[in-house]
């Protein structure tokens, strides 16, 4: 599946949320919001006797491990995954599945047992899109209907029936669907690759606003590392994963003392700058964020939650080890790997479940290598270059994560992502962009070429590669 034609603005591609899975957490947290709005526009709220919600595919093998059921939840009762207090959602779980009771948006009580009204159906898959749920509804007078919703990846939801060009009917000034597209415009106007994009922003909001958007997702991304970086013990799920951020940070500043983020990157810096140094903080960054997305913590998806540590570790990198540090060039940054996630999703997928890994870690490192690029003054074919090495040293790469957790090999993978970025921007900068033999597009249409041939196993079901192969006992999965 291409969805092509829409018009994707940077806040559509970074999306706050809860962790751990855009796909499998926060896209059905939406969804069971969207399906909400459905009810209030029918005026159907307070009618509502029951509700079934059934999950298919992708969502149903590795659900309880993405926490889809608790994410359906969440958004049943009304909840901002944007301002929902984390520290809240084991004692909200507890008290409806003690009641058997929910409170639809927040207004309308009605019987529900999340052991017998949520299903998870294994065995069953909608041809749409593996990420499919359905939300079962009967009503006092005896009416039932239902609705159906898929996460297709990133946080983005399509109602089934529903296109997404139905939703966004704006006209950008640079329409983008292609790697080609993007570099003509470049061309055409002698903008960079972040200049075309905020021409194509102004068509949603002031200039202003997106700049203070861009800064907010940033805000949000590095508090993220910060916490990720101070907090220890085990991750949740059953698998008992030590946190590494955690000691590694510690090891590391070589008990240099700090008091807040500002005061920590001061304590960083103090380290100097040789390779080993670099390259150990910069898995760190990416350790922590996915660490905290592994634990149900606020992150941004970047493209999605699972490799939601790549761009905030080489934007870190770039800030503290290549003068990167002011607004102006971290909105830069953003912009510029905005872009590149549209034209991957665009022109493929970033869905585990539809292309496995590759979506998603290689996307993201094709992102956070373009940005790289671009900041540290290369040219707008060396910014696509980048991307291009990056996505072409993770084609193949496979989802497979043990219990469905986002654990293993989930969050190492984001250190590779992150390492393979900055490679690819080093490999892009000291080359000749012309004399190159594989372009963007050409990298992207076989990414979904392989994607399309990848059996279902390693698409994000946990039936193939180390989720069978690691004999883990789990006691609480």
């Amino acid at each position: 599946m291409t969805l092509r034609h829409e018009a994707i603005s940077v806040f559509d591609m970074f999306k706050i949320g809860v962790g751990p899975s855009s796909s499998h957490t926060l896209g059905p947290w939406k969804a069971a919001l969207q399906f909400l709005e459905s009810l209030t526009v029918k005026d159907l709220l307070q009618q509502v006797q029951n509700i079934e919600v059934l999950l298919y595919g992708s969502l149903a093998k590795t659900g309880i491990g993405h926490g889809t059921d608790i994410a359906v939840q969440l958004g049943l009762c009304g909840e901002d995954p944007v301002t929902f207090d984390v520290d809240n959602i084991t004692a909200k779980m507890n008290d409806i599945r003690n009641m058997k009771k929910i409170l639809l948006h927040g207004r309308h009580e009605i019987e529900f047992d999340p052991q017998e009204d949520i299903e998870f159906l294994i065995t069953e898959s909608l041809p749409f899109h593996p990420n499919a749920l359905s939300f079962l509804v009967t009503l006092h007078n005896g009416y039932t209907f239902a609705e159906t919703y898929y996460s297709v990846g990133g946080g983005f939801v399509i109602k089934e029936g529903f296109s997404p060009d139905e939703k966004n009917e704006t006209v950008l000034p640079f329409p983008i669907n292609t790697a080609e597209d993007l570099l003509h415009w470049c061309i055409r106007t002698g903008m960079n690759v972040s200049e075309v994009v905020m021409e194509n922003e102004n068509a949603w909001r002031p200039e202003s606003a997106t700049k203070q958007g861009i800064l907010q997702i940033w805000n949000v991304m590095k508090e993220c590392m910060y916490r990720g970086c101070h907090t220890q013990g085990n991750l949740p799920g059953g698998l008992f994963v030590k946190r590494r951020g955690f000691n590694l940070n510690k090891k590391l500043l070589l008990d240099r003392s700090y008091n807040d983020y500002d005061g920590w990157i001061a304590a960083i810096r103090q380290g100097g700058n040789n390779f080993k140094y670099i390259l150990d903080w910069v898995s760190c960054f990416a350790l922590a964020v996915n660490e905290e997305n592994a634990s149900f913590g606020r992150v941004v998806t970047a493209p999605t939650n699972g490799a939601a540590g790549v761009i905030p570790a080489v934007l870190q990198y770039y800030i503290l080890f290549c003068d990167g540090n002011t607004e102006d060039k971290i909105i830069r940054f953003l912009l510029t790997a905005s872009e590149v996630g549209c034209i991957f999703k665009k022109g493929a997928t970033i869905s585990a479940a539809m292309g496995g890994c590759q979506a998603e870690i290689g996307v993201s490192s094709a992102m956070a290598a373009a940005a790289l690029t671009e900041c540290m003054g290369g040219t707008q074919k060396q910014t696509l270059m980048a991307a291009e090495i990056a996505m072409e040293h993770h084609l193949g790469l496979t989802c497979d994560p043990i219990a469905g957790l986002v654990q293993i090999p989930c969050i190492e993978r984001n250190t590779m992502g992150a390492i393979k970025a900055i490679t690819a921007s080093q490999l892009a900068l000291q080359s000749t962009p012309d004399y190159a033999k594989v372009s963007l597009d050409a990298v992207i249409k076989t990414m979904w070429d392989t994607a399309l041939d990848m059996n279902s196993k390693y698409k994000e079901t946990s039936d193939g590669g180390l989720a069978i192969n690691i004999p883990i006992s789990l006691s609480e999965c």
